[in-house]
């Protein structure tokens, strides 16, 4: 099975993670939310795959390029 990074596209605070490990996640489902310049910007799966890991949590600052989390499909 393929697997995919999912990357931080911007810097900020992330304040949801809506998955865990185990779960699936449909195409567009949304994996976690940076708050960023007052706005919320949901982080989205590029396809459907499950979760085998959650690299943050809620309160944590990442910066650009930095690890979500890893899916596979």
């Amino acid at each position: 099975m393929a697997q995919e990074i999912i990357e931080a596209p911007l810097p900020g605070k992330i304040i949801r993670v809506e998955v865990t490990v185990g779960n699936t996640v449909e195409e567009g489902g949304v994996i976690c939310t940076i708050e960023a310049m007052k706005m919320e910007n949901p982080i989205l799966s590029p396809v459907k795959a499950s979760v085998i890991e959650v690299a943050v949590s809620p309160g944590q600052i990442v910066k650009t390029g930095e690890k979500l989390a890893v899916i596979e499909y």
